[in-house]
């Protein structure tokens, strides 16, 4: 009797490396045009924000271009569309495009192609500061919880940001956590939680397990840059209004 065999189609993936996220990282998702990928402003009331009184006034004077709030763009004010920095946790909630992660004994940096910003991460053991000055993209520290899981904290964030594409408010109070979870050598999970108990009643996710597939070493992160020059070309031509030729 002849022996069959069988050969699975599907790639067999090997074991995520011990501590380590090192390389470069393409998100599943990652455009999040509606806001947040967990809470996205799509009307579900399970996907809106727990505010609080003061939140709700901080959001009164946001005016997104996407979302169940979104207006009319003349009449927008979303930071970022003058050039200021995305900041963080917003640099996670729109616009994640491949990022590349690089370790040293004591810090992680996280490199972005969206507005070609940075973050660094200290692995060194310190803890966050408690008073820190604002920073476009806050203070951070971050630990492996086992040997797949790394978490960071991070504090200090300027209230000039918005959290997500929805222009969701925040405070200067505002705290994330990250989880970054290696599943294999080849994929990546993300989740991030934020906690700002002046603009949230309750902690809220944000992130639920994003996922991140590996790309090869030699990949370039492309530019993506806010120029002012460009936004006045872009509005000269396409801007309501604007001369048709």
């Amino acid at each position: 009797m002849a022996t069959s065999l069988c050969v699975s189609a599907v790639a067999q993936t090997e074991p995520a490396p011990r501590r380590d996220l090192s390389g470069h990282w393409q998100p599943m998702g990652g455009v999040q045009a509606l806001g947040a990928q967990a809470m996205p402003s799509d009307g579900k009331p399970e996907h809106e924000p727990p505010y609080t009184p003061y939140g709700l006034e901080l959001f009164s004077k946001n005016r997104p271009t996407r979302g169940i709030h979104e207006i009319a763009p003349t009449t927008e004010n979303d930071p970022s569309h003058g050039c200021d920095p995305q900041g963080f946790p917003r640099e996670n909630l729109f616009e994640l495009r491949t990022i590349q992660i690089l370790q040293t004994p004591v810090k992680t940096a996280l490199l972005y192609t969206f507005g070609k910003a940075y973050r660094i991460i200290w692995t060194d053991g310190r803890e966050l500061p408690k008073d820190p000055d604002p920073r476009w993209f806050g203070y951070s520290v971050g630990a492996w919880s086992n040997d797949t899981t790394f978490v960071v904290r991070t504090n200090g964030t300027d209230a000039r940001t918005w959290i997500d594409n929805a222009g969701r408010p925040h405070s200067e109070d505002l705290r994330t956590e990250e989880t970054f979870h290696r599943v294999d050598r080849d994929h990546l999970e993300l989740s991030m939680t934020i906690d700002d108990p002046k603009v949230y009643t309750r902690p809220w996710v944000a992130l639920d397990k994003l996922r991140f597939t590996s790309v090869a070493p030699t990949t370039e992160l492309s530019e993506m840059l806010c120029s002012p020059s460009e936004i006045e070309i872009y509005n000269q031509k396409y801007a309501p209004g604007a001369r048709q030729k």
